[in-house]
C-alpha cells in the first residue's frame, strides 16, 4: 500500500530503508537509512522498537490537527520480544509472517513500509518528529511522553460497548460491518497461508535429510554396488534440487503474499480503531444533544455552544474518515494486485530455474544408464 511519494522534512520518501536488524544483548536495533532530496546526503540511524513507538505516539497526539480521529494510521507491527530464550513457536504466534525469514528481514520490511506510508501521508508526514527520527543519531524518544488522543481513548473498559453502537450514517455502519467480516476472513487466510509455508519448509528439511542419506551410500569393489552408489549420489543431487526449490517457494510466499496478508490484516485493524474513535465522538455528540435539550434556561446557551462544537468536530472527523476509507480501499486493492504479480513472477522464475536443473540431472542419469 503506498501513496504518491512527497517530500517530508527534506527526505526522499522512497529512499527510507530499514536495512537490517542488529542484536545487542536482549535488544534489537534497526538500522534506518534515508536520503535528502537536496544534495543526496544520506542519514543512518539506529532505532529500537521503543523509538518507533515514540514516533507513533507523536503522530497520535497531534491534538491541534482537526479531524485527526478520522485518519487511518499506518499500523506499527507488534513488538518483537527478542531474547535468546524465545521459542520460534512463540514468535510465530506473536508476529506471524514477520517472524519468518532470516535475520528479521520480513520484520525490517514491515517497519520500512510503516515509515514510508506514514511519511507519505498528507497530514501525518508534516509532523516535526520525522526529522528527529530519521536524521538525529541520538535516540529520539527519551523525553516524557504526554497523554493525548489515543491514551485517553484507550481507557475503553467502560467504552467498549460503543463498538456496537448503531451508527446514524449507513455508509459508516456498512463499513463497520464489512470491516468486521474482512478482518476475520483475512486473519483466517493468513493463518492458512502460514501453514502452507511451514509445510513447505518441513518438506525442504525432509528432502535435506534424504539427500544427505543418499550421499552417504558408498559402494565396495563389487561393480554392482559401485553402480548403485553412483545412482544414489546422482539421486542425492536431484533431491537437493527439490529441497532448494521448496525453500525458494516458501521464501517467495513469505516476501510476497505473506507480507501482503500481514499488512492488510494490520490495516483492517487500524481502520477498525478509526471507526471506533468516530463512534466515540458520535456518542459524545448524542450526549451533547440530550444535555442541550434538557438544559434549563440559564445553562441553555452554554449547552448549545458545546453541542455546536462537538457537532462541528464530528462532521470534520466524518469527512476525513470518508476520504481515508476511499483511499484505503483503493490502496489495498492496488497493493494486493502488486503482491499477486510479484508472487507469480517469483514462483515462475523459481519453477524455470528448477526445471532447468532437473533437466540437466535427467540427462546425467541417462548417461549413467549407458555406462
Amino acid at each position: 500500500m503506498a501513496e504518491n511519494a512527497r517530500p517530508v522534512q527534506n527526505i526522499n520518501i522512497p529512499s527510507i530503508r530499514v536495512s537490517e536488524a542488529m542484536r545487542s544483548e536482549d535488544l534489537l536495533l534497526f538500522v534506518v537509512k534515508s536520503q535528502e532530496l537536496s544534495g543526496n546526503k544520506e542519514h543512518r540511524v539506529e532505532r529500537t522498537f521503543e523509538d518507533f513507538e515514540w514516533l507513533q505516539h507523536c503522530l497520535f497526539t497531534q491534538d491541534e490537527v482537526p479531524g485527526l480521529q478520522g485518519i487511518i494510521f499506518p499500523p506499527l507491527p507488534a513488538k518483537p520480544a527478542y531474547s535468546q530464550s524465545n521459542l520460534q513457536a512463540k514468535l510465530l504466534k506473536q508476529l506471524g509472517f514477520l517472524a519468518m525469514g532470516e535475520d528479521w528481514k520480513p520484520y525490517c520490511i514491515a517497519l520500512q513500509r510503516y515509515l514510508q506510508l506514514g511519511a507519505a501521508h498528507s497530514t501525518l508526514g508534516t509532523n516535526t518528529a520525522w526529522h528527529s527520527f530519521l536524521t538525529v543519531t541520538d535516540p529520539p524518544g527519551k523525553q516524557r511522553l504526554r497523554k493525548g488522543l489515543f491514551s485517553r481513548l484507550s481507557q475503553a473498559v467502560e467504552g467498549k460497548w460503543k463498538e456496537n453502537h448503531k451508527d446514524v450514517d449507513d455508509f459508516f455502519q456498512s463499513e463497520r460491518d464489512d470491516n468486521l467480516t474482512l478482518t476475520v476472513l483475512t486473519r483466517a487466510a493468513a493463518e492458512k497461508f502460514i501453514e502452507v509455508v511451514l509445510n513447505e519448509q518441513k518438506i525442504a528439511v525432509a528432502c535435506g535429510h534424504f539427500s544427505t542419506s543418499l550421499h552417504l551410500v558408498t559402494g565396495q569393489e563389487d561393480p554392482v554396488l559401485v553402480a548403485f552408489s553412483k545412482v544414489c549420489l546422482k539421486l542425492s543431487e536431484v533431491i537437493d534440487i527439490v529441497k532448494k526449490n521448496f525453500e525458494s517457494v516458501a521464501e517467495n510466499n513469505i516476501y510476497t503474499l505473506g507480507l501482503a496478508f500481514d499488512l492488510d490484516l494490520r490495516y483492517q485493524e487500524a481502520e477498525r480503531e478509526m471507526l471506533f474513535r468516530r463512534t466515540c465522538k458520535l456518542v459524545e455528540l448524542e450526549n451533547a444533544n440530550r444535555n442541550a435539550e434538557k438544559a434549563k434556561s440559564i445553562k441553555k446557551p452554554t449547552m448549545e455552544e458545546i453541542k455546536k462544537t462537538v457537532e462541528k468536530e464530528f462532521d470534520h472527523i466524518s469527512a476525513v474518515a470518508k476520504l481515508e476509507i476511499e483511499k484505503f480501499h483503493r490502496m489495498r486493492v492496488e497493493a494486493f494486485q502488486q503482491s499477486l504479480v510479484q508472487w507469480c513472477e517469483s514462483q515462475l522464475s523459481t519453477a524455470r530455474e528448477t526445471c532447468a536443473l532437473l533437466s540437466q540431472q535427467l540427462t546425467a542419469l541417462r548417461l549413467l544408464d549407458t555406462e
